[in-house]
């Protein structure tokens, strides 16, 4: 299953690769590709992942939001 997410507060490429490694932590998370040029994220799980631990990790990986598109 794959969700899109539009992310604000991200400005480099170290933005993309601190969400990225938080939320390629979340269980069940198989990939994650963030593009911050965009704005965007997709995630690829195994099943609906829940909206609060993306930004509990999204918080862990600095000040971003993230809402699925």
């Amino acid at each position: 299953m794959q969700t899109n997410y539009t992310v604000t507060g991200m400005t480099c490429g170290h933005c993309a690769a601190a969400i990225t490694e938080e939320v390629s932590e979340i269980a069940g998370v198989s990939a994650v590709k963030v593009d911050h040029e965009a704005g965007s994220m997709v995630v690829t799980s195994d099943a609906v992942v829940d909206q609060s631990a993306i930004d509990a990790a999204l918080s862990e990986a600095g000040d971003y939001t993230a809402v699925p598109v």
